[in-house]
């Protein structure tokens, strides 16, 4: 397989695998809570409607709902959505649910109408727009959809370049845990291959049985999740926000308001159209 053919399996399975298992997902993440209160602040401030790109289990959604704020949730991931419904479907308090639609599609190709207070692409989703001018072309089909004073507002990882050398023979941060769904008691691990030139991080996550008896029926295999993430660099990051028609309102490193800064885990930023 040439190395491009091989790029693109790996992109396709790098947006793809990481949102199969949803039940898993939601408890792999439960403790990320710095970013919901980060965003239902700023939309208290901008009120809505909310336009809520890679809005996966409803983690950010629900919550905006709760606060009284109308949320169009889109995302590509059938079973993500299919997760968000049925924890749509227990909200409460129920008279919040008319407030969240979602939508099942490609943010690249939005089959929706209208004008947002707030678009929000929370957790590293726009890592997943793995070339520049796709980014460009995105963030300004975005720019078209906010109401006047409208902003848009995303996180991605700030990256680590210590964390990207890392050696991809080496398995890291091996984990035990119990799957929240099926009770399978599993080892977590991963490592990544990084390519300088396309700056995409190839992650591969293992889910490794702890017990590897029982093959015969399927158990005792290890299942390799593939998560694929474009490292976007802040100085490259400002300027193709600035390409897209987009000027900067604020830029923090994390969800605390604070200065980004070379140990900052994440880049927050707060756009709106040019003026």
């Amino acid at each position: 397989m040439s190395r491009a053919r091989s790029l693109s399996k790996g992109l396709r399975r790098g947006t793809r695998d990481h949102y199969i298992d949803a039940a898993l997902y939601d408890f792999e993440y439960r403790r990320r809570r710095d970013d919901v209160r980060f965003y239902r602040a700023l939309a208290q401030k901008t009120g809505g409607p909310v336009l809520e790109l890679g809005c996966g289990t409803g983690r950010i959604a629900l919550p905006l709902a709760r606060d009284g704020i109308d949320v169009l949730g889109v995302d590509l991931s059938e079973p993500m959505l299919a997760h968000a419904r049925e924890r749509l479907a227990r909200m409460r308090p129920k008279a919040a649910r008319p407030r969240v639609r979602l939508v099942r599609a490609d943010m690249h190709a939005l089959p929706i109408v209208g004008r947002f207070k707030l678009v929000i692409a929370a957790f590293n989703t726009l890592m997943h727009v793995y070339r520049s001018a796709d980014l460009v072309a995105l963030l300004s089909s975005l720019r078209e959809r906010l109401a006047p004073g409208g902003q848009l507002a995303f996180d991605v990882l700030n990256p680590d370049i210590e964390w990207l050398a890392r050696d991809d023979s080496r398995r890291w941060a091996r984990t035990r845990f119990t799957h929240p769904k099926s009770g399978e008691k599993l080892i977590y691990s991963t490592n990544h291959h990084y390519d300088p030139v396309t700056q995409v991080a190839l992650i591969n996550i293992y889910y490794e049985p702890a017990s590897k008896t029982g093959a015969g029926d399927g158990a005792g295999r290890t299942r390799v999740v593939k998560l694929a993430h474009r490292q976007y660099f802040p100085e490259e990051l400002l300027n193709l926000v600035q390409q897209a028609g987009l000027e900067l309102v604020t830029r923090y490193g994390d969800f605390d308001n604070k200065a980004l800064s070379a140990f900052s885990e994440s880049q927050v930023l707060v756009c709106r159209a040019a003026r």
